[in-house]
């Protein structure tokens, strides 16, 4: 079975699992989609999905980040973990969101790279579901699955991200990534994997991987 055709079956396997992917992160327009993705980074969304209502409450617009203290900002977002780089990251960039965007988030991968705190994942992430442009954002998750499933050779997440937009249509990215975090959540996590009961792995997973 050819790359092409394994991705192609784990389309239809995903699809049929997951016709619906709502957007796993609490959030009402980009600038808060923004922040819960800053914040997601090495959290989890349901820890997320705590803190930012609380956030948000205080401040949901650059301009009423701005009015807070890095230090009111992380006592709010410590639960998820690395607190002082992710409050002063959601500060700068609100500042420089006012001063150089008209307190609009860009909609485009150079100007929400050049941000604090945002990388690429997190700009493809912006970018797909705030603004519907098609990426694949890849984080650890996906790129594991990647790898198990014989989709990547899993040297590194950009290497990954070109396998995907290689053997998937674009216009199914957005939607994809989210079914593959999906999946991976109820069917293949990282730990306790049982390849022979995954609806994937069993059929076309890297043989010997748990």
């Amino acid at each position: 079975m050819t790359r092409q055709e394994r991705a192609t079956a784990i389309a239809e396997i995903l699809e049929d699992l997951y016709p619906e992917t709502p957007i796993p992160l609490t959030h009402k327009d980009p600038y808060t989609l923004l922040i819960a993705v800053l914040l997601s980074a090495q959290s989890t969304d349901a820890r997320v999905n705590i803190v930012t209502p609380i956030l948000f409450e205080k401040a949901d617009t650059p301009e009423k980040m701005i009015l807070l203290s890095v230090k009111e900002i992380e006592d709010v977002v410590r639960p998820c973990g690395l607190a002082p780089r992710k409050s002063q990251a959601i500060w700068d960039l609100s500042n420089i969101l006012i001063e150089k965007h008209n307190s609009e988030v860009p909609a485009n991968f150079e100007d929400l790279e050049a941000l604090p705190g945002v990388g690429h994942k997190t700009a493809s992430v912006v970018m797909s579901q705030a603004f519907g442009v098609p990426a694949f954002p890849v984080d650890t998750h996906i790129h594991r699955l990647a790898y198990r499933w014989l989709l990547s050779t899993g040297k590194n997440v950009v290497k990954t991200e070109a396998d995907l937009k290689k053997v998937f249509p674009k216009e199914t990215w957005n939607k994809l990534h989210l079914q593959i975090i999906f999946f991976g959540r109820e069917y293949c996590p990282a730990r306790g994997h049982k390849p022979e009961q995954c609806p994937i792995c069993s059929k076309f997973g890297r043989k010997g991987m748990k």
